[in-house]
């Protein structure tokens, strides 16, 4: 008899797309955290720029889940710092910061957070009714 395939569940395959998605935010906004206090490399130069993940819809297993469509840069202003001293400050004395905010990437962070969980669970629900539903079937 020839091996099949456990049969497919929409739930969950939308639940794991959005697992990868919100790994991937995590991703993203752990870089975000990791450059926060960086400085251009070159004499008024740009630093790093604040990266934003877009998702969008996509089909899994013929429901509609999510993927990291991809990152873009945030165009918000650079935060300018008064250190004349300073090996990248520019030709009026201002270094630019990154446009990083930490306490806004520890909520998206949390927030990434939550959304993982709550995906976690909707796997584990939906693995507790298959197997429940298997137990009634072998009555």
């Amino acid at each position: 008899m020839a091996d099949v395939a456990p049969p497919s569940n929409p739930a969950m395959a939308v639940a794991a797309s959005a697992l990868r998605a919100q790994q991937s935010r995590m991703r993203v906004i752990a870089e975000n955290l990791a450059n926060a206090d960086t400085t251009s490399q070159t004499k008024g130069g740009d630093p790093y720029r604040r990266q934003v993940p877009v998702f969008q819809s996509s089909k899994v297993d013929g429901a509609t889940g999510v993927k990291l469509a991809q990152v873009v840069p945030d165009g918000s202003d650079f935060h300018l710092e008064w250190d004349p001293s300073h090996p990248a400050a520019n030709a009026q004395g201002y270094v630019k910061r990154p446009n990083v905010d930490p306490l806004v990437e520890a909520m998206d962070m949390r927030e990434a957070q939550r959304a993982y969980d709550a995906n976690l669970n909707v796997i584990d629900t939906a693995r507790a009714m298959e197997s429940r539903t298997l137990d009634l079937l072998k009555r």
